[in-house]
């Protein structure tokens, strides 16, 4: 199989769409593989379910992904073999039982030691082409996650953030792109200050470590319009993708009860809670709803503290 041949797998791989929630169930997995691949050197090291894949990639679901993803480590698992990526081993030579709907019950997979892993043609091929790999690991980002949490992520699946210097992405034909006027019109509207401290640092006559964040992601068709997105500095920015802090209806600030801290925790985050953000002069302006509650049900963590 030619790299090419390898690309156009992972661009046509199948992601889960029910209940419209962001499933990033195998792109995690992909990366996880991904690294402990370029760290071990050995395709044929297999994966198992029980020991490995359900506990570490329930870990990264529980980081990355919407609420209640991190259960579902599974799926991933064993629906990868559909895409013609990945292959499923049973040493045992049991059998594991499926749904209705092709799935296998995970009890199944525990109970068997079920293992898995890239087919050893791709595997094969990742370790020999270092571009291969950095286009599909770069794909894989920007098709699902906002650029905001690229490095936290290949932070956590233990790749080198070097390896994105090997090649530019190969735009995919699925990919929508970016509208260069998002950004100047966000700093616009909410007059080049972050949305939740007021930050305002200027180099110059330009906003400095001030970034135009979208509340329903990009990667997940939400539209390069002023209602859908939010002036913030670079810290907070970060936080509101990561799912420490998202918005009531009424545009005010809940921080999850999962996030602690003791330095900066309360000057940069906890003095906010309950507080409304800093709003555009128009109210036509206002971040929407529609998208808010987007961000709530795909992006936060857990659930608001207490007023």
């Amino acid at each position: 199989m030619d790299r090419e041949a390898i690309i156009q797998k992972f661009q046509t791989m199948r992601q889960s769409t029910e209940g419209k929630v962001r499933a990033p169930h195998k792109p995690l997995l992909i990366l996880y593989a991904i690294g402990r691949l370029l760290r071990d050197q050995d395709p044929l090291r297999p994966f198992p379910f029980c020991s490995e894949i359900d506990k570490n990639l329930g870990k990264l679901l529980e980081e990355f992904g919407p609420r209640e993803s991190k259960s579902r480590t599974h799926y991933p698992f064993w629906r990868l073999k559909n895409d013609k990526i990945w292959e499923i081993r049973d040493p045992h030579k049991k059998c594991v039982r499926q749904t209705s709907k092709k799935d296998a019950y995970k009890s199944d997979l525990r109970k068997y030691n079920i293992i898995g892993g890239f087919r050893q043609v791709i595997a094969e091929q990742f370790l020999n082409d270092s571009e291969l790999v950095s286009e599909i690991v770069q794909m894989l980002l920007y098709n699902n996650f906002p650029a905001s949490i690229h490095e936290d992520i290949l932070q956590a699946v233990g790749i080198e953030t070097s390896l994105q210097m090997f090649t530019l992405p190969r735009r995919d034909p699925k990919q929508r792109k970016r509208d260069s006027s998002f950004r100047p019109n966000i700093l616009k509207v909410y007059e080049c200050k972050c949305a939740v401290y007021g930050f305002d640092a200027q180099l110059g006559t330009s906003p400095v470590a001030l970034e135009a964040a979208h509340i329903k992601w990009h990667t997940h068709h939400g539209p390069d319009e002023v209602i859908n997105g939010l002036a913030l500095c670079s810290l907070h920015h970060k936080l509101f993708d990561r799912g420490a802090f998202t918005l009531s209806n009424e545009r005010k600030i809940l921080v999850s009860a999962n996030v602690d801290g003791s330095v900066g925790f309360d000057e940069w985050l906890m003095k906010f809670h309950g507080k409304q953000i800093k709003l555009p002069q128009r109210q036509d302006d206002y971040p929407a709803s529609e998208f808010i509650k987007w961000h709530v049900r795909a992006v936060f963590k857990g659930k608001p503290r207490e007023l």
